[in-house]
């Protein structure tokens, strides 16, 4: 396994959320990532069975005191031969840790330093703590999401968190990698999750503009306003997705349910709408999950089942495309996206705080010596 980002090495100074799932998607592309934990997380001797964080795999890990200053002149004696670094502290962390911007684009004018809030850098709500929910809410992401009459519904942490966050971050670091190669010089990337989560509502904002999207949640094309466009309860209590919108998969749709012999409304008639829908409900409530499988096989209706997470890795489609993957005993989804030219994949499970602490430190170029001095102090957990 190479991966396009072969020959690329990033220090990541461990956090939870979307940073990690950026450098997970880094690794998966081939990137050579250290991941600095925080000392007291380290147990000696190092566990052997791999952690159970699987958005940390592919990573390497060494457990560094960042309140000693050796510990932190460590990071920087690796920054100083990395192509990125990435941090998901609040505004001010890294700075009072002594691995801000500055110190670090000083020891190496290339490098790439990768930063993942939820607020940004600046702006009045910088310094304040808040999670996915709170970033989308503000983004105008969340308001849209639900059924008419009834509250927003939060979609997860899917929007800000790993969409807007930690994709952009993972983005962002390419972009600026790539930059880096051929001007000679880094950068900083400012990733916010408030920032990426309004990014992904860029086509809303187009309907809205050009008058195709009503205000109302839940009245829309594509947030379950229309029939066709719909989760539907299956007789043994399943679901089927259904998503017809063009109109000749609409009325491949309407022949597959038996209803293209009847007189209906026009699929784009808006006053039907609820109508259409209690009329597909009761159809879809004659036959189970199972049964409509069968009844959609081979067509183009746009109607997929709604699988669980335990059933996803199980679909013939899926395991035909190795969707997902087991490393290590677990079953979780594989790298994405696909490099034909250079694939890359995952190198190794999850690590334990400190479990690569002398191989990662002497394949960065870290003298024996050094290291034995560092763990010997305690720099080094």
């Amino acid at each position: 396994m190479s991966g396009p980002l072969d020959g690329i090495r990033i220090v990541e100074l461990a956090g939870i959320g979307p940073a990690p799932f950026a450098g997970m998607m880094l690794a998966d592309a081939g990137a050579d990532i250290i991941r600095i934990d925080r000392g007291e997380r380290a147990t000696y001797p190092p566990e052997d069975e791999p952690h159970v964080d699987l958005m940390n795999r592919g990573r390497r890990s060494v457990a560094v005191d960042l309140k000693d200053p050796d510990g932190v002149d460590l990071v920087l004696q690796l920054v100083e031969r990395a192509d990125g670094l990435m941090e998901g502290f609040r505004p001010g962390v890294a700075e009072r840790l002594g691995l801000g911007p500055d110190p670090c684009l000083r020891r190496n004018p290339r490098l790439v330093y990768g930063r993942m809030t939820g607020w940004g850098q600046d702006g009045p709500l910088s310094r304040r703590a808040g999670h996915d929910i709170d970033y989308i809410a503000l983004a105008g992401a969340l308001e849209p999401i639900g059924r008419v009459g009834q509250a927003p519904i939060p979609p997860l942490n899917l929007i800000g968190d790993f969409g807007g966050g930690g994709m952009l971050l993972a983005f962002g670091m390419c972009a600026a990698l790539v930059s880096a190669s051929r001007t000679g010089s880094g950068q900083v990337v400012d990733a916010a999750m408030v920032d990426g989560a309004a990014s992904l509502m860029t086509m809303t904002h187009t309907l809205r503009s050009s008058g195709l999207w009503h205000d109302e949640r839940g009245t829309n094309l594509l947030d379950t306003g229309a029939h066709f466009y719909e989760v539907y309860e299956t007789a043994d209590k399943k679901y089927l997705a259904v998503g017809a919108i063009e109109p000749q998969f609409y009325a491949e749709l309407l022949r597959l349910l038996g209803l293209d012999g009847e007189d209906l409304p026009d699929q784009m008639d808006r006053r039907s709408w609820p109508e259409m829908k209690v009329r597909f409900a009761g159809v879809f409530a004659t036959r189970t999950r199972s049964e409509w499988e069968t009844v959609f096989e081979g067509s183009d209706a746009c109607v997929a089942p709604v699988l669980p997470v335990v059933e996803a890795s199980e679909h013939p489609h899926n395991k035909s495309r190795g969707t997902f993957i087991e490393v290590a005993g677990v079953t979780q989804p594989a790298p994405s996206p696909r490099f034909l030219g250079t694939p890359g994949g995952i190198r190794r499970p999850p690590p334990n705080p400190g479990q690569h602490g002398d191989e990662a430190l002497a394949d960065w170029g870290i003298a024996a010596e050094d290291v034995g001095r560092l763990r010997g102090s305690g720099a080094i957990c």
